[in-house]
């Protein structure tokens, strides 16, 4: 991995979003919810699995099935679709049945222009 794309992931603070990608396509959103010198720990706003991500290389494991990942933008989101992506999170951490889950027209519109933004700015 190039020096350039360890220094991104280095300058993660807790709080921020990235996205990574399995093999498979699927799409993670992720919340970074912890850090230590090796490893970015984060949470999948939309499924709630816990990701961790190897600093130096950029890969990481999904989940308690470990599937492989890989971190492919770091881009800051727009501040009004960040906030849309933490209103996910905190909405798939705490319902408590599936109508509290029901995403809002404006966190589905967050979600697809998620789709291009990320794939636009690739680390």
């Amino acid at each position: 991995m190039s020096a350039a794309r360890r220094t991104l992931l280095h300058r993660l603070v807790v709080g921020d979003i990235i996205h990574a990608t399995t093999p498979n396509g699927a799409s993670l959103i992720c919340l970074v919810t912890r850090l230590t010198k090796i490893q970015v720990e984060a949470r999948v706003v939309t499924t709630q699995k816990t990701v961790r991500i190897d600093r130096n290389t950029c890969l990481g494991r999904l989940g308690a099935e470990a599937v492989a990942c890989a971190v492919d933008s770091v881009a800051p989101l727009p501040v009004a679709i960040h906030n849309e992506m933490l209103g996910i999170d905190r909405k798939f951490r705490l319902a408590q049945s599936d109508e509290d889950a029901k995403l809002t027209n404006s966190e589905k519109d967050a979600l697809i222009f998620i789709d291009t933004f990320y794939s636009e700015r690739p680390i």
